[in-house]
């Protein structure tokens, strides 16, 4: 079904975003690893939320 295949491409790309958002807040961190709460903070500020930019 063509239809189907436009929604699954809409759902890699958003989590192709998300681990986009984690790899650049883990560069920015000074630590060697992000922590529980930094991973919660950046996923939930991902895109499609009202919290990022």
């Amino acid at each position: 079904m063509p239809g189907e295949s436009a929604v699954q491409d809409r759902e890699a790309l958003a989590e192709i975003e998300l681990y986009g958002e984690l790899i650049i807040a883990a560069a920015a961190e000074p630590e060697e690893r992000l922590s529980d709460d930094r991973i919660d903070e950046v996923l939930l500020a991902g895109p499609g939320s009202s919290d990022s930019g």
